[in-house]
């Protein structure tokens, strides 16, 4: 789905033009956006957590050389799927 589309059945659903629902839908990414870099977690009830996590350290390799590199720690954004939205999509 794209956005546009998504954009599309927001305004269906919600009886709204499809320019509110862009505005909508922007502004719920931006907040999720903004709670995530201040490392909250974000719990949509009936869809899932998106929260923060911390990625160690660790030893890969360049496959072209086959050297071994470090690559540094670093946070990663990660999604939980509620029970509900898990049950719906088997």
């Amino acid at each position: 789905m794209t956005k546009a589309e998504l954009v599309s059945a927001i305004s269906q659903a919600a009886g709204i033009t499809k320019k509110e629902a862009d505005a909508a839908l922007k502004a719920a990414v931006q907040a999720v956006s903004e709670a995530l870099q201040r490392g909250e977690r974000v719990a949509i009830p009936g869809f899932g957590i998106f929260s923060v996590k911390e990625r160690a350290p660790r030893k890969g390799r360049n496959p072209r050389t086959g050297e071994v590199i470090n690559i540094p720690a670093r946070k990663v954004v990660v999604f939980r799927p509620a029970k509900d939205l898990r049950e719906s999509v088997k």
